[in-house]
């Protein structure tokens, strides 16, 4: 177990929970990471999210499972994969799986890094209201190799305890033990996708995608 992770007050499962490593060419470049080479764990997508659920935990797995299509035995090269979404960037949780996927691929959109002497930009690599089919689109922008990614969370159901105190939490009617156990069957079902279903295929499904 990752001592850092357990010393900051996740939960346990945070640190078992798969990790990705990527090369980063930008931070070589700058020397802030020695051959680029960087890890990413959930505990930073919560961090940056600032919380944990399924959707922070699916897009994590989304993300994950498409770099591996894409990239096999490789190290995914951030800042050179574009990230395609069907939804508005201001539709429901769209904001929060771009959050995700931003943190590892480094695909942004206009706002993001315009590079350095033509090299390194991470704009315009983040793309809303694609004609993908749910879920997220990754392509490879070196080889133009793309798949799409689709997460099944009802592989992983809420248990009925939680039907009954998700109203009184969110009404603000729980009382203090109630919300203690509601956050517990939160990261309950979290637990159960990252650790227990991190490479089922009901869950996550990553297809090859010629993008248009």
């Amino acid at each position: 177990m990752d001592k850092a992770i357990h010393e900051e007050g996740f939960p346990d499962f945070f640190a078992d929970a798969p990790a990705v490593t990527i090369r980063d060419p930008l931070a070589q470049f700058l020397g802030a990471a020695r051959d680029g080479i960087m890890e990413y764990r959930y505990a930073d997508a919560v961090r940056l999210a600032g919380h944990s659920c399924p959707t922070v935990a699916g897009t994590w797995l989304m993300t994950l499972h498409g770099l591996r299509a894409l990239y096999g035995n490789e190290l995914p090269v951030r800042g050179e994969i574009e990230v395609y979404m069907a939804d508005a960037r201001d539709a429901g949780t769209t904001g929060v799986v771009a959050t995700v996927v931003q943190l590892v691929t480094g695909a942004a959109p206009e706002t993001g890094f315009h590079g350095i002497g033509g090299r390194f930009g991470r704009n315009n690599l983040l793309h809303f209201d694609q004609p993908i089919q749910g879920g997220i689109g990754l392509r490879r922008k070196d080889t133009g190799a793309a798949v799409q990614v689709v997460l099944d969370a009802s592989v992983v159901p809420w248990p009925n305890e939680m039907r009954q105190l998700l109203p009184k939490a969110v009404s603000g009617q729980a009382s203090p033990a109630e919300l203690q156990r509601f956050g517990e069957l939160w990261q309950e079902r979290v637990r159960q996708m990252l650790i227990e279903h991190a490479d089922d295929a009901n869950l996550v499904q990553v297809n090859t995608w010629t993008v248009n």
